[in-house]
């Protein structure tokens, strides 16, 4: 028995929430086409697909809206707690504690029945916009945002981020890129979470193990690579001298590449349409015809299309989050998907305990300390 690298190709769980076929780029929550979903639903319809598993009509819609608006609110000891020297904190760091902390209020803590994960989860989903604007903010030594409950729960959270009141097309984008984050399959993070889920730990651990994977440069935190690097290229004149120049060094380019799609990642297509409009509107033009040309060159080098992360990090970029807050952002998208796994994870459980290959010494004998040499 040989051990997979990073368990590529083996199938670790059972699942109704996310399809994905690789090789042809499909992509697929509950059965729906991401593309469908992109084109036409908001992203309270999409949380409510994946952790009930039809659309909602519009009654239930209704009411599932009004859960999440009334939950906006992280209780004030959490951001007490949290101010002071403990804002300086990494962001997701910071998210992460806070996360864990909402523990403490939680009624349904130690219930892992199917109503209580839903109650729980509802309530983290919530308050994580509020979470992370609350960390930008103390750590600005501002006063913590308030929640606008007359605006979407996409548009509320860039209102809390910026202190500015979304307007098209930013508000827009920050929701179709939430949509298209929402959920990915069994990536690092949500495996995280299962993992976690699967020795019965409660939602509430299982999404701090989640926040804990989402963190790393090679998930979340790749798309402030993103930026850093077209900062680096600086002009979409120089783009296809940076491209040759990097892959002569053997250096990894930003946002191309992806271990589950040998076509091309279906996310990325429509962040592209939306941060062009995006990019004139908030006078961001050279930062998007510089990432074209990146994506170009790319392309006619080594036939790669852009990931996600590509122009999530522009949109990010655009509607104005600190680049030290991407990955934040994105954890207020996947906690739909977390969600959804956990309550999975819990109704047909079974410990995740895979094999290792060991490649350490044989057995050999025991030498006493005064014998060792």
């Amino acid at each position: 028995m040989f051990a997979k690298e990073g368990l590529e190709g083996v199938v670790a769980a059972r699942t109704s929430i996310c399809l994905i076929r690789g090789e042809d780029g499909t992509l697929a929550y509950r059965g729906y086409s991401i593309d469908e979903l992109a084109r036409s639903a908001s992203f309270e319809e999409v949380v409510y697909l994946l952790w009930f598993g039809e659309l909602p009509t519009a009654k239930q819609l209704a009411s599932f809206d009004a859960e999440l608006r009334a939950n906006r609110s992280p209780p004030p000891d959490v951001l007490d707690a949290l101010s002071g020297p403990l804002a300086r904190m990494h962001s997701m760091d910071w998210l992460r504690t806070a996360v864990s902390m909402l523990a403490a209020d939680d009624p349904d803590v130690d219930d892992n029945s199917e109503a209580a994960n839903l109650r729980k989860g509802l309530r983290i989903t919530a308050a994580m916009p509020a979470l992370v604007a609350a960390h930008e903010r103390i750590r600005k030594q501002a006063e913590p945002p308030q929640a606008d409950n007359g605006l979407n729960h996409a548009q509320n959270f860039l209102w809390m981020m910026t202190g500015h009141r979304p307007r098209d097309p930013a508000a827009r984008a920050i929701e179709l890129a939430m949509i298209l984050q929402a959920d990915h399959g069994l990536n690092a993070s949500t495996f995280a979470a299962r993992v976690t889920a699967g020795t019965l730990a409660d939602m509430h651990a299982a999404i701090v193990a989640a926040l804990g994977a989402l963190k790393g440069p090679l998930h979340g935190g790749a798309s402030g690579q993103v930026i850093e690097m077209l900062q680096e290229v600086g002009d979409a004149s120089d783009a296809a001298r940076y491209v040759e120049r990097a892959l002569a060094q053997k250096r990894k380019i930003a946002g191309f590449g992806h271990r589950v799609y040998k076509a091309a990642d279906p996310r990325a297509p429509h962040l592209k349409a939306i941060a062009g409009p995006l990019a004139e509107a908030t006078g961001s033009e050279r930062l998007y015809q510089t990432a074209c040309a990146v994506e170009d060159a790319m392309r006619a080098r080594r036939g790669l299309s852009p990931n996600i992360d590509f122009y999530s990090a522009l949109v990010d970029q655009m509607v104005g989050l600190p680049t030290d807050q991407f990955a934040s952002a994105f954890a207020c998208a996947r906690i739909a998907g977390w969600v959804a796994h956990v309550i999975e994870q819990h109704l047909d459980n079974r410990l995740i305990r895979p094999l290792e290959e060991y490649i350490g010494p044989l057995p050999r004998p025991f030498v006493p300390i005064a014998d060792r040499s």
